[in-house]
């Protein structure tokens, strides 16, 4: 997924309360020219409909910062949030052109009912929802698909046996368990009852 968003240099001197207040959310560019950074205001409903669309490392923003003028392809590197409101009040934004492969975070997509669920009677347990993944800029996945239908119950897969797309790899070796069937489980109820009926049959 790609995005466009246009924002513009921050006033020297502002502050970052007043620019909140204004309906502006203050914001970084990192990355576009060495260590230096950029210091950006973006209007808050922009900020809104971004947040809604857009993931943490994962997903591509061109970034237009009109009155200086720049303009090239980002990431999401952060987004910082008000603990009570929830309202996001800093975001920062990594350019990407001429770094190479780097390290995003796709969402995991689990397709299919499992065997295991389905005819055992089977739980499925997602360990993970995401994982951390190396690639170009131009092949970040939206999201890994994983097919589970054919797991049974004692089945599971792990990091290491999850098919990426081409030109995407794992940031590491890993045998995480990424997800598994568990076993039916059985109710305290139902075991009590078992264990009445079988003192009553002793007892006859």
């Amino acid at each position: 997924m790609e995005m466009t968003v246009e924002c513009q240099k921050r006033p020297e001197g502002s502050k970052t309360k007043a620019l909140r207040r204004s309906g502006e959310i203050p914001a970084n560019l990192y990355g576009h020219k060495g260590t230096e950074s950029i210091s950006l205001v973006i209007n808050a409903k922009t900020v809104e409909r971004l947040l809604k669309k857009a993931s943490v490392n994962n997903t591509l923003i061109d970034l237009k910062v009109n009155d200086i003028p720049w303009q090239g392809q980002t990431l999401l590197r952060e987004v910082q949030a008000h603990p009570a409101s929830g309202k996001p009040f800093h975001l920062s934004f990594f350019a990407v052109a001429g770094h190479g492969k780097m390290t995003v975070e796709v969402p995991l997509n689990f397709i299919g009912t499992a065997i295991g669920v389905k005819e055992e009677g089977g739980m499925l347990d997602t360990v993970i929802n995401e994982m951390q993944l190396n690639c170009l800029p131009e092949n970040i996945p939206d999201a890994i698909e994983i097919d589970v239908t054919n797991l049974k119950v004692g089945d599971s897969l792990h990091v290491n046996d999850i098919k990426l797309p081409e030109g995407v790899t794992l940031t590491a070796e890993s045998e995480e368990l990424v997800v598994s069937v568990l076993p039916p489980q059985v109710s305290a109820t139902t075991e009590g009852e078992g264990e009445g009926e079988q003192a009553a049959s002793e007892a006859v």
